[in-house]
């Protein structure tokens, strides 16, 4: 499995989830776990998934996500887990 986390984070606003889930569809990024709250109007989402079976590489679908965080006016963040890991591990 290759497992990536998405972050997402913004001001919230209807179709946010639909949009970022239809861009993972697309790509054929299956979608693990997702947890998602909204506190006091803004909107954050962690997403687990697998792309094992992705259409293009990590590196390509990491821009895309930021390009449609812009248009939707919201933060996204792509890291393979690993990286997220040991990013969060101290």
């Amino acid at each position: 499995m290759n497992k990536t986390i998405i972050t997402v984070v913004g001001k919230d606003a209807v179709g946010i989830i639909a949009k970022v889930c239809t861009y993972l569809a697309d790509n054929q990024i299956n979608i693990l776990d997702i947890s998602q709250t909204i506190v006091q109007g803004y909107f954050n989402m962690m997403m687990i998934v697998d792309m094992q079976k992705a259409v293009k590489v990590h590196t390509e679908i990491s821009e895309e996500l930021k390009t449609l965080g812009e248009q939707i006016g919201v933060i996204i963040r792509c890291q393979k887990e690993e990286i997220f890991n040991k990013m969060h591990r101290i």
